[in-house]
């Protein structure tokens, strides 16, 4: 299964673009994540790991970064160890618009996983863009 949302806000794309490669800045914005375990910038072929609520664990990697087109995309698999079938794939993306910025995520993988992700992938737009 496959979603798309997206969020618009004040800030300016630079600053929001900032907030997704930064990876030390994510739980400013992303209340679910606690810690994050990868180089400091987002790279393609980045490894490592981020963790939520409750002790969850989700094993990354960066699969692409367009730093110009300011999109980025990864995979992420739910779980520690490892549970079969529960791999998500993300993309996203930061576009200038009238008064700030637009954000966007695709989301894809087992429809109750993404289904489950959507609130709290909501609540993470709208703050990734506000200033």
């Amino acid at each position: 299964m496959g979603l798309r949302l997206q969020a618009s806000g004040a800030a300016p794309p630079e600053e929001v673009w900032d907030r997704y490669a930064r990876t030390a800045r994510w739980s400013t914005w992303s209340p679910q994540v606690r810690a994050v375990d990868l180089p400091p910038r987002i790279a393609a072929g980045a490894r490592g790991a981020v963790h939520g609520p409750a002790g969850l664990r989700a094993d990354v990697v960066v699969d692409a970064v367009d730093e110009a087109a300011r999109t980025w995309s990864w995979t992420v698999v739910l779980g520690r160890p490892r549970l079969p079938g529960v791999r998500l794939r993300l993309e996203h993306g930061v576009v200038a618009a009238a008064g700030g910025s637009r954000t966007w995520l695709v989301v894809r993988g087992p429809a109750p996983v993404v289904l489950g992700y959507l609130a709290p992938a909501r609540l993470a737009l709208a703050r990734l863009v506000r200033p």
